[in-house]
């Protein structure tokens, strides 16, 4: 991955590379005035914020209300790590700038279907700590009036209400808080100085291993999995007791027991459920959630057979023990260097495990 997920004509796909994400970024470069100063382009009005669901920590957001504000419009969908790493830059800038007239505003606009769920929503802000205003945009209303096709994506808007610069995916948090101050500065807001944000990230907010980094996103789902590897292939929407080959391929996966396939998910109908992926990457994190509300699924991880010790997440411990409680992203591994090709495998002692998607870092 290259730090963003693309949308292309409302089919979700993977992310481009890192020179397909430079060309369709290439029309915002912006180009230094003086030490002060950036040259910014004009890229439109803010479009209507109308369309959201539901609207959490504000009432109603207008162009018209909003100007003579700075405004960040930042698009999520709380699973994806790509978000999550940006997360504490917009965070630590909603809360240094505010005072100033920065107006952040998170657009939840879903990738998979639980995270409409407005509880879901509800959850993951407060734990976390989006405590802007949070537009919930299950329709894509708002997706669609930017014309975006990523998760994330940063808009910045001037006190004018037109948008300056744009951030697709992760990275640029140097240029994206200098221009936030610039704008700041000409609607005068004040002058913060050149001090720049500092951020203490934790768990999966944590910046990826780049250099390390050789396992892509990939989905548990048949709608767009990819290099299942289980003998026989996968069978779409009913149960079918799966077996793990005695090796696997780098980035290839298999299930073992009693599974169903679904088109977003796949659910562990049976105990005792097994997912071995062959991956090269520091983190491994999944998303997934108990199948059936309310409930709790135990599971266990092993790198190569073994518990993970000093290599396990965030919400695994160093015998490789956690619970799913909630419908969310798990960091389960963080390596240490060196980093090499591993073994992951997850292990599900209760049934009723619905999993969605690989992220690495």
């Amino acid at each position: 991955m290259n730090g963003a997920r693309l949308l292309i004509v409302a089919a979700l796909a993977s992310a481009p590379s890192a020179a397909m994400h430079d060309a369709l970024a290439a029309h915002a470069t912006i180009q230094p005035m003086t030490s002060r100063s950036l040259q910014l382009p004009d890229e439109g009005a803010l479009p209507s914020l109308a369309g959201a669901t539901l609207r959490l920590n504000s009432g109603p957001l207008t162009p018209a209300s909003l100007r003579g504000k700075v405004v960040l419009v930042d698009f999520s969908t709380y699973t994806c790590i790509n978000w999550l790493r940006t997360l504490p830059y917009v965070r630590a800038w909603a809360e240094k700038y505010k005072d100033q007239g920065l107006v952040v505003i998170n657009v939840q606009t879903p990738e998979f279907e639980f995270e409409k769920n407005i509880d879901n929503v509800r959850w993951a802000s407060k734990e976390m700590n989006v405590t802007y205003p949070t537009a919930v945009d299950n329709d894509y209303a708002i997706w669609n009036a930017f014309n975006n096709h990523y998760w994330p994506a940063l808009y910045i808007v001037d006190a004018k209400g037109r948008i300056r610069h744009h951030q697709f995916g992760e990275g640029g948090y140097e240029q994206s808080e200098r221009i936030i101050k610039q704008l700041l500065r000409e609607a005068g807001r004040g002058d913060s100085g050149p001090e720049l944000t500092m951020v203490d990230a934790r768990g999966p907010e944590v910046a990826a291993d780049w250099k390390d980094l050789r396992s892509p996103e990939s989905y548990v789902g048949y709608d767009r999995g990819e290099n299942f590897a289980s003998p026989g292939g996968a069978s779409s929407d009913k149960s079918h007791v799966y077996a793990i080959p005695a090796r696997l391929e780098l980035n290839h996966w298999a299930l073992g027991g009693d599974w169903t396939i679904g088109k977003q998910g796949t659910v562990s109908n049976q105990p005792n459920g097994r997912l071995v992926y062959r991956f090269h990457a520091r983190d491994v994190n999944l998303a997934m959630g108990p199948a059936a509300p309310g409930k709790s699924v135990r599971f266990r991880v092993l790198i190569d057979g073994k518990p993970p010790d000093g290599a396990h997440g965030a919400d695994a411990d160093a015998e490789g023990n956690g619970t799913v409680r909630e419908q969310r992203l798990y960091q389960l591994i963080r390596q240490p260097l060196p980093i090499a090709d591993h073994d992951f495998e997850i292990d599900f002692p209760d049934a009723g495990a619905e999993l969605f998607v690989f992220t690495f870092g």
